[in-house]
Parts: structure tokens; sequence; C-alpha cells
């Protein structure tokens, strides 16, 4: 429980809530997410306003809490987060018995996902849908980010593709045809254009020899940040 943060007691439940201003809303939400202080967003108010809001949601937040921190290490539930571009986001999981398989979608800085499971998903039947969500946000801009660099550094692959690797993200070919993996949009946008031009950069230098850091230290100077993530990852690039 963070140090500081109001809190308001309800029954043997205590909830503890963080407020952030946001005078463009026309009312104030409340977002329960596991592990975390309830988050109260809206127009400023004071705290004994925040606290008269929380009492009469008391209740909802409860179940809540009890929902969302629950032990969930295979199962999706309302509350659970999913890696984006460098970012955990938020997931909504909704009750849809009529799919034979899940939906996911992203949109409101928050996921989507229809269950044909009810009110949680396990991992192993969400993961075909989130390849495929990540396969098509990496058409969609991991492709183009491609186009963007050859231009940029003037280096040039035959052609660039997807391609569902195990234990790396990308590769270049002897041919010079790059292939990432679809999960590449887990990366924030800094590294994933970082693992592009390591991969342009192998269409001229094949191995990891000085020649090669010299040529990326070129084309991307912030290339050490950006490995060091990648290697804190434990994935290959």
């Amino acid at each position: 429980m963070l140090t500081g943060q109001p809190l308001f007691a309800y029954g043997t439940t205590t909830i503890e809530w963080i407020f952030q201003a946001e005078p463009g809303l026309k009312r104030h939400y409340i977002t329960v997410e596991r592990g975390r202080p309830v988050l109260l967003r809206g127009k400023a108010i004071p705290e004994a306003e925040q606290r008269q809001l929380i009492r009469q949601r008391a209740r909802w937040i409860r179940e809540r809490l009890k929902e969302v921190n629950q032990p969930c290490k295979e199962m999706y539930v309302t509350g659970s987060r999913i890696l984006y571009r460098g970012k955990t986001w938020y997931c909504q999981v909704q009750p849809a018995q009529e799919l034979n398989k899940p939906l996911i979608r992203f949109a409101n800085s928050r996921f989507f996902i229809q269950s044909p499971q009810g009110d949680s998903i396990s991992r192993k039947a969400l993961n075909p849908a989130l390849e495929a969500f990540y396969r098509s946000k990496a058409k969609e801009k991991l492709l183009p980010r491609v186009r963007h660099w050859q231009r940029a550094t003037g280096l040039q692959a035959v052609s660039a593709r997807l391609f569902k690797f195990k234990g790396r993200w990308a590769s270049c070919s002897d041919d010079n045809i790059l292939e990432f993996h679809p999960r590449c949009m887990e990366l924030a946008p800094s590294v994933l254009d970082y693992v592009i031009v390591h991969e342009l950069c192998h269409t001229v230098e094949k191995s990891h020899n000085p020649a090669f850091w010299h040529l990326v230290e070129k084309h991307y100077p912030d290339w050490q940040r950006c490995h060091g993530e990648i290697e804190r990852l434990g994935v290959e690039v």
C-alpha cells in the first residue's frame, strides 16, 4: 500500500485511491487495476469530495478489487494488463459465450477482450488472438517503419516480412531479406526503430564486428539504450 495516499474503509476492505485531474472530462471516472491503488479521474475537486465519490462506489470497488487481485497467472481478467508498444495496458474482459474463439481490440488506451470463457480467459486460449493482433499491428506500423528507415539510412533490403521466430526478434538473411517477429509490437517505438536499423545494417555487415556497430552508431545514436532494453528482455536481435 502506498504511504500518504487517502484511504476509505468499507467493511473489512481498505480502499486506497489516487486522484488524477483531467479538466476536459465532464464527469468523474473510477478505474480498478490489479495491484494498484484505485484511480479517480476528472475535474479537480477537494479530497472530501473525492472521498464521497469513493464512498458512493465503495461496494462496486470492493467487488472489482476482489476480481482483479485474485491469483490469475494463467488467466486474463478485467484489470489484467497486456504489453503493447512498450507499455502495459488495462484489459477489460467481456463475456461472449456465443463466440467460438476470443476477439481482442485496442481502443481508448485499453484492451477489450470478448471471451467465450466468460469474465476471464486463459492465456492459452487468448494467445492466438493476441498473436493475430500483433501481426495486424506489425503490418500497419512496423513494415512502414522499415520503408522509412530505408529512406533515412540509404540501406536497402530486398524485402521485409513477418516471421514467428523462437527466441529472437528479427533477422537479416544472407540475401538481405528482413524478418521480424510479430511480437516486436510489444517493444517501445524507439526500441522497435533500433531493431529495424540493426537489421538494415546487417545488409552491409553480416557479423557483429566493429564496422557493424560503427554503422549502427552512425544511423541510430541512441542504440546503446535500446540495445540494453533488448538485453533486459532476454531475447536476441
